[in-house]
């Protein structure tokens, strides 16, 4: 049984900045048969086309991309600046190659829409809005681009509307 309640997202006063850029995230995606997660240290939370957001990175090489790309759901878990251990374990190593959740103890939640962990402190469940791939093109400051895609392993930004926030009680 999980211990989350559904919240309103305007009760909401995370700051994002710590929790995405400090404290880390796991993006999950997939069904209870097949599901991968992957840790992100970067994404945006906001409103867009009078909708509230997040804003994905997902590069090309991540096995999470296949999950997500075939699921119209996706989630964001957030724990608090707790289980780092485990948060940098996923943000190392592929669920191509090794069981995440076995190897960290985490445990799956499996919502209608998308998996999440009973270990957050906060989800959020997301719906895919929009997809679209990075490129050299498009960078103003093309040393940026040198500087965090000199192999070419390019991100895939998805805008996600939140349909759900679950918060732990």
């Amino acid at each position: 049984m999980s211990s989350f309640q559904s919240a309103d997202i305007r009760t909401l006063s995370d700051n994002f900045f710590k929790r995405i850029g400090s404290e880390w995230t796991l993006i999950t995606a997939g069904t209870p048969e097949k599901f991968n997660t992957m840790t992100a240290s970067w994404g945006g939370v906001g409103i867009l086309w009078n909708k509230n957001v997040v804003f994905t990175f997902i590069r090309d090489s991540r096995y999470t991309l296949e999950f997500v790309d075939s699921n119209d759901y996706y989630s964001i878990s957030f724990f608090g600046g707790e289980h780092m251990k485990e948060l940098a374990f996923c943000g190392k190593n592929s669920g191509r190659d090794i069981d995440k959740v076995k190897a960290t103890g985490l445990t799956p939640v499996f919502d209608e829409n998308a998996p999440y962990f009973e270990e957050a402190d906060l989800v959020l469940i997301c719906r895919k809005l929009y997809r679209q791939s990075m490129n050299a093109e498009s960078f103003i400051d093309k040393t940026d681009a040198e500087k965090w895609y000199a192999d070419s392993d390019w991100h895939e930004v998805f805008v996600g509307e939140i349909v759900r926030v679950l918060k732990k009680q």
